[in-house]
């Protein structure tokens, strides 16, 4: 509660001031839905955008985020962080170790491979704790405050 308060005024601050807030994804946490039988493994990766080009030429599809995604990171460089996470199904949550210069990034998206082909990523910028649910359709990410 102290933490989102904190927050709440740094952001208010920093708009009276007319520069922008520094936003940080503290935590993704992780969790499969799906049948515990089921013989799957789906993979997330969240995506941590420093620069304003690398955020214009970044993936606007499922397909082509993972089809493109080993050009984009070496391509971006120091410029992006990509944290992938690898879930089997039977496997409950698992919370995600994110970069320590997390709070820099311009953007933050979220991909989840069992998701449709012609899925967006998820903007995650604004959101503090996120939760990531992955299920028979695809997957389902919200705040977890």
């Amino acid at each position: 509660m102290l933490l989102q308060t904190l927050r709440r005024l740094t952001v208010a601050l920093a708009l009276s001031f007319g520069t922008s807030p520094a936003l940080a994804v503290d935590s993704v946490f992780i969790q499969s839905q799906l049948d515990y039988n089921a013989i799957l493994i789906s993979g997330v990766d969240i995506v941590f955008i420093y620069d304003e080009q690398v955020l214009d030429e970044f993936p606007n599809s499922k397909s082509a985020w993972y089809s493109g995604k080993v050009e984009f990171i070496e391509q971006a460089g120091e410029r992006a962080d990509v944290v992938s996470i690898f879930i089997p199904q039977g496997f409950d949550s698992e919370m995600a170790s994110l970069p320590e210069r997390r709070d820099q990034a311009l953007k933050v998206f979220i991909y989840g491979q069992h998701d449709a082909s012609n899925a967006s990523p998820v903007d995650v910028t604004a959101m503090d704790d996120v939760l990531v649910q992955i299920d028979q359709f695809g997957i389902l990410v919200s705040s977890r405050n």
